[in-house]
């Protein structure tokens, strides 16, 4: 909870403590406020047919979320607190009661947005033409087109009801059987993620393959209650598309995320026909290992040995001198973070991994997490997180409620954009042995995030189509579609050892569903950001406009201000032949270097 030399997350934004008696107090005015919105607009429905009251109701709306009507705070406080301390039970129990009371609170008004976008065609024209409406436009315009795939009020209530039961609690559970596990390694008793980076990342092959022995026990350990969880919130999820009458599995995600079918379409038919590329990446790394293939745990094997170390501080200041460079207001609010100590630092016990940053409503600041080990990869994590907090104060500034936020299409820009700069900063001063490391490590990142994460969105489409049909997929089925998609984008340079099929059983975002474009897309339009950039240094202010637009404009538009039209094929090849340059630089440089 302390604040030590603003290492660990100042909460005194939220509460004093996990038991502030102003959570309670905060419960009951939140209740009230939504109760009394309720009331008021139960009663008076003219905001369905006049422009003006319209406008005064999702102002009224936009009010209620500002003061804590949906209880946010006490919301987003636990949850923060959950990430540090993660096998906390009592905060567990917490997190499960105020979860419960903001979904009572959200059914109660879910009336309000559900009757708006019932509102009938021939009247939608006038609110969506009414200027006093402009800011609220798109906002009406997605209420509006999202009503054909609504079910009856009462169904959509009860469906925000049993997700957690027929979802979340699926996934919660087996991602916590999965993590809660340790092993007795060297002696030493290590958690599930430390065994997990041994076996991927360590340099001593005989260490990764005992600690890829470790982590085949734990999955296969594991696997039944997996593959039912798998196939359950599938399930779910397939009887709620039929309901709805959504075409096809991902169109849910299409929808919530403001982004038309045919521009993923566009976007996973382009990677994926381009698979040579990953396949020439894995054969390149092979050779440059001295091996004819590499293990399936070996893919993300860091190639060369970077020993340079960084401190926190100096990791810190290397981030903050790349945001000033670009524009000083990114300087001043990744700096205003730091200082206000909103920052969680260092990896502890029971501490969650891995790093994210979080912003809820324009009145709660936004919090990064971070797990800083001192390595290069860790001052690129800085930059990609403080990007997505830069993305959020700058909307904060700009937009209002309705639209404080964005969309998953958008969310991965800033953060990748922002993460190329940096690599680029702490690589300029090293020896071609080290380029050539950098490059590599670089070329590994773009293949896991643009390659490996559309192998598993067709993943994931192949899977929810065979159960959607009635198919109860096993472990072995489920482990054979995977490794089929696997193999699809890393060749025949990447051996598939027995227990490789079982790898997706940790894998949480395919509990996600079809979320895992947003980052193939996020880091092919960041390249394209990034080459205006450098070919025109006032490209940033038109970067800054797309880094402070919330949800006032679908990803389309706002790209499409940017000349940057993602529902072309052509702007998702351009981007990866980026990829391919590099690749074409890297082999050329290890043939210079005698590598091959």
């Amino acid at each position: 909870m302390q604040n030590n030399n603003n290492h660990t997350w100042n909460l005194r934004p939220f509460y004093k403590s996990d038991n502030d008696p102003q959570m309670l107090k905060d419960r009951e005015s939140g209740k009230k406020l939504v109760e009394k919105f309720v009331k008021k607009y139960t009663q008076d429905k003219s905001y369905l047919k006049e422009s003006k009251k319209m406008l005064k109701a999702l102002q009224d709306y936009e009010e209620l979320i500002q003061n804590n009507g949906y209880l946010y705070k006490e919301q987003y406080y636990l949850f923060l607190r959950s990430s540090q301390e993660a096998d906390n039970d009592e905060l567990k129990a917490k997190n499960n009661s105020i979860n419960k009371l903001v979904t009572e609170l959200s059914n109660l008004s879910q009336f309000f947005i559900y009757s708006i976008s019932k509102i009938p065609a021939e009247n939608q024209k006038l609110f969506l033409e009414d200027k006093s409406l402009s800011n609220y436009k798109h906002f009406l315009e997605t209420s509006f087109l999202s009503s054909k795939y609504l079910l009856s009020e009462a169904e959509e209530k009860l469906l925000n009801i049993t997700g957690k039961t027929s979802s979340s609690n699926w996934v919660e559970m087996v991602n916590e059987f999965i993590h809660s596990e340790s092993v007795t390694f060297n002696k030493h008793k290590i958690s599930f993620e430390d065994i997990l980076n041994i076996a991927t990342q360590s340099h001593d092959e005989k260490e990764r393959d005992r600690a890829t022995k470790q982590l085949n026990k734990i999955f296969t350990k594991y696997i039944p209650v997996a593959t039912h969880e798998l196939n359950s919130i599938i399930e779910y999820s397939s009887r709620i598309e039929e309901l709805k009458k959504l075409e096809r599995p991902d169109k849910g995600r299409h929808i919530a995320d403001d982004i038309d079918s045919e521009v993923v379409d566009a976007l996973v038919n382009s990677v994926t026909k381009r698979f040579d590329l990953s396949e020439r990446y894995y054969q390149l790394k092979a050779k440059l290992f001295g091996k004819k293939k590499l293990k399936y745990n070996e893919r993300n094997l860091e190639y060369g040995k970077i020993t340079k170390e960084y401190e926190y501080h100096d990791a810190k200041e290397i981030v903050l001198n790349v945001y000033k460079k670009l524009d000083s207001e990114f300087y001043d609010i990744a700096k205003g973070i730091f200082d206000k100590g909103y920052v969680d630092v260092f990896p502890r016990k029971g501490k969650d991994g891995g790093a994210y940053c979080m912003s809820l409503s324009l009145s709660l600041p936004t919090y990064v997490m971070l797990n800083f080990k001192n390595k290069l990869d860790d001052v690129c994590t800085i930059a990609h997180e403080f990007g997505h907090a830069i993305n959020a104060e700058l909307i904060k500034k700009i937009e209002t409620e309705i639209n404080n936020g964005h969309s998953t299409a958008t969310a991965e820009v800033a953060s990748t954009f922002f993460e190329d700069f940096a690599l680029k900063e702490v690589s300029k001063d090293l020896d071609e042995e080290g380029q050539l490391s950098i490059m590599m490590n670089k070329l590994n990142d773009d293949i896991s995030t643009i390659f490996r994460q559309i192998a598993l969105y067709n993943f994931e489409i192949e899977i929810h189509n065979l159960i959607k049909e009635g198919t109860y997929l096993s472990t072995k089925q489920l482990g054979a579609i995977f490794l089929k998609h696997m193999k699809a984008y890393m060749g025949k340079s990447v051996s598939y050892d027995k227990g490789s099929e079982n790898w997706w059983v940790y894998w949480s975002h395919i509990r996600n569903f079809f979320y895992v474009y947003s980052y193939a897309s996020g880091l092919l339009i960041s390249k394209s950001m990034q080459s205006k950039v450098k070919d025109d240094s006032k490209f940033i202010s038109k970067v800054k406009n797309f880094l402070s637009t919330g949800t006032s404009k679908s990803p389309k538009e706002i790209f499409k201000e940017l000349s940057i039209d993602i529902s072309d094929p052509k702007f998702w090849d351009q981007g990866i032949k980026e990829v391919e340059d590099l690749l074409n630089e890297t082999e050329n440089l290890a043939k210079k270097l005698s590598k091959l």
